[in-house]
């Protein structure tokens, strides 16, 4: 494994960069945590227990607590279906491997912490996590807001995520069931291709290329949702069941939810999607990726592993710019 990502911090966040002096202003994330064996009122009594707030019932699988120290948190089970008689079905019929799903309001980059309490607080209760059952595919949902309202920055985050996607996925492969679920899909190579290319891209450029190869929710960075956010009118090539409406965020679905290992956290799942960033906003690096990459596509007997190897050497080099 590369050594910096030995290094990520398991017990701290580090800080999202700045990525232009017009985005100075702090973040917030927003976190989607998915888990079993935990009821959806016991989840909510958790919830209450350490952040405050008011259970209010609004269905038979979902539930809000109201009003807390850090805003509504939405407690479900992650089922979506066409009626409710249907969901009532396949959550019976399907048990655990139905998640139960915390949603949190955005907290600032300094309240992560107390996610990390939560998690902790699930694991006590007896919540089991990702690797716990083989049918499990339980995820955690990064939401961080945009660098800035118009967009910039977005470009240089969606080519360093093209060119390490495959690093990520091989320094800490994720969980067999959630791989072979069309959630987490790998950016289709002509997309990658693209952004490669795209070194001078407007947001406009990109939008009409994701629309064009990539015009689906499921992938491990879904930019859908802030593309429809920011260009609605260039995603008319997107299907209407893919686009659930904009919001200003990225949001990153990759990352496993192993709420039942003590050594897993939070913080260290941040921390890589915050190296993609850093990566995205050190053009020194980016750079290189992108040359790294087009030598290694121009030969003939190049593999993903090679490519992963090539990120892995180019990360070792810049490592001491990298690391906090």
């Amino acid at each position: 494994m590369n050594k910096l990502h030995t290094a990520l911090p398991r017990e701290y966040f580090w800080p999202l960069p700045a990525h232009s002096a017009a985005s100075q202003a702090p973040r917030r994330v927003g976190l989607e945590i998915e888990f079993a064996e935990v009821s959806v009122d016991d989840a909510a009594e958790l919830v209450r227990a350490l952040w405050g707030g008011e259970i209010c019932a609004q269905g038979p699988r979902d539930i809000q607590v109201k009003g807390g120290q850090f805003g509504d948190v939405k407690i479900e089970l992650d089922i979506a279906l066409k009626t409710k008689w249907a969901e009532d079905i396949a959550a019976k019929a399907l048990g655990d491997l139905v998640p139960v799903e915390i949603v949190t309001p955005p907290l600032a980059q300094s309240d992560l912490r107390h996610a990390e309490h939560l998690t902790s607080a699930l694991r006590k209760a007896g919540a089991k996590g990702s690797r716990a059952a083989l049918a499990y595919s339980f995820g955690l949902h990064l939401n961080p807001e945009l660098p800035t309202p118009d967009g910039s920055g977005l470009v240089a985050v969606a080519r360093a995520y093209a060119l390490l996607e495959d690093w990520l996925r091989a320094s800490d492969p994720i969980d067999p069931a959630r791989n072979i679920m069309p959630f987490v899909d790998r950016w289709p190579n002509a997309l990658v291709e693209a952004l490669v290319a795209g070194e001078n891209w407007s947001v406009d450029d990109l939008a009409i290329a994701y629309a064009r190869h990539a015009p689906s929710r499921q992938y491990g960075l879904d930019l859908l949702p802030a593309l429809e956010h920011l260009r609605p009118e260039l995603l008319t090539d997107v299907p209407d069941t893919q686009l659930k409406g904009g919001r200003p965020t990225f949001h990153y679905r990759l990352a496993d939810a192993r709420v039942d290992e003590p050594g897993w956290s939070i913080a260290y799942e941040w921390n890589r999607w915050v190296l993609v960033e850093r990566v995205a906003t050190t053009p020194d690096v980016l750079d290189a990726l992108a040359s790294d990459w087009t030598g290694h596509h121009a030969s003939l007997t190049s593999t993903r592993g090679n490519w992963v190897a090539q990120v892995e050497s180019r990360l070792e080099r810049y490592y001491d710019l990298l690391r906090d």
